[in-house]
């Protein structure tokens, strides 16, 4: 079974205050994006690797991935205005011959790498896509504008993270037009899936993908080095 995986590393990371696009922000002595990218090319679940980078910043990608030895970096293309148009970009890059397509996002760089075994095993089984998921443990109210109108029930209701896992074909369907568009609110990958009637398992999570978005997250990240 081939796997390839999309790095995506294209946001703007308006939020973390920085000069630069959140992948190049520092952590430690390196970029945010050098953690995730070495960890995925040190895998031995991982053939191959896409990197999606902010519209010019492909150089730098390039030069990092150079600089760490990422031998499984097989291209790097620029990154679209949505997370859509990125992930779609980075997917046409992978050869259609291709078994599973695995997608992560650069801004959740401590991955460990018994989670990537987790979603790529998970696929099977009519499944098309495994995700890592972790339970919420607070109260989950819907407030619109600040009124809380129905209080959710957390059971059933999961956290979820990146890396995702796709059968390729399931996934490269999902992002075509038009169905690449039926969920123009799509936060991740598996949200296209679904829309487009694909079936979503998921496995357990880490508490260590924490998502940077604030300085804070980048501080947090910074002392699990």
């Amino acid at each position: 079974m081939s796997v390839w995986a999309v790095l995506v590393a294209a946001g703007r990371g308006e939020r973390l205050g920085e000069d630069r696009p959140k992948a190049f922000a520092r952590l430690g002595e390196l970029p945010l994006l050098a953690e995730s990218l070495r960890r995925l090319d040190e895998s031995g679940w991982v053939d191959e690797i896409v990197l999606v980078a902010p519209p010019q910043w492909e150089e730098p990608a390039i030069l990092l991935a150079e600089e760490l030895g990422a031998s499984k970096v097989s291209s790097c293309v620029t990154g679209g205005s949505t997370r859509t148009e990125s992930v779609r970009a980075g997917v046409a890059e992978v050869p259609e011959e291709v078994d599973v397509i695995v997608v992560h996002d650069a801004a959740r760089p401590l991955l460990p790498e018994d989670v990537l075994e987790r979603v790529i095993a998970g696929l099977g089984d009519g499944f098309d896509g495994a995700v890592p998921g972790l339970p919420i443990p607070d109260t989950v109210k819907r407030a619109p504008g600040g009124v809380v109108v129905e209080t959710l029930d957390r059971e059933d209701l999961v956290r979820v993270q990146t890396p995702q896992a796709f059968v390729a074909p399931v996934l490269r369907a999902a992002l075509t037009p038009p169905a690449g568009d039926s969920a123009p609110g799509a936060t991740d990958c598996a949200a296209l899936v679904e829309a487009n009637g694909g079936r979503v398992r998921v496995v357990e999570g880490d508490e260590r993908l924490v998502k940077v978005t604030t300085p804070a997250d980048l501080v947090r990240v910074a002392s699990c080095l």
